[in-house]
């Protein structure tokens, strides 16, 4: 972590359900190298933290209010955070994919890169891609898509 660092706790409602949303608030960590949290609340409601630069934090909540292709009617309520110093990872809480057919909860986690640095979004796809090779297991490994 930077000297900087900074952490904010959110929440996201709308059609944020079955729409990759946790998935694309994991491709912003991974992109921008942050550190957090995400996960799906009992009311609809996707919950995340962010920790690490800010400027990064910045871009990835704008992506974030951007939503996902299949999302609509986002909204995000974001709050400064206490910074965790020790934290080093940024993990989805129970991922499932509707549009795979994996309904065996996984918990995705990305280890932050030591660099510190930013990186594209098409890198930060291949490690999510790498992330879910690495993570799931059977059958659920076979429904992945080559462009995970």
């Amino acid at each position: 972590m930077t000297k900087q660092a900074q952490a904010i706790s959110g929440t996201v409602t709308g059609n944020d359900q079955h729409v990759g949303f946790r998935a694309m608030i994991m491709k912003q960590a991974i992109a921008y190298n942050l550190a957090g949290s995400a996960k799906n609340l009992p009311n609809d409601v996707v919950s995340f933290t962010l920790q690490g630069d800010e400027k990064r934090l910045k871009l990835a909540i704008a992506a974030i209010g951007a939503g996902t292709k299949k999302s609509s009617d986002i909204k995000v309520s974001t709050k400064p955070a206490t910074v965790e110093p020790g934290l080093r990872a940024f993990t989805i809480d129970g991922w499932t994919s509707t549009t795979r057919n994996i309904t065996k909860p996984y918990d995705l986690v990305f280890k932050l890169r030591s660099d510190d640095g930013q990186i594209s979004p098409e890198d930060a796809k291949v490690v999510w891609g790498q992330i879910l090779k690495s993570t799931l297991t059977g059958d659920d490994l076979k429904k992945l898509k080559p462009d995970d």
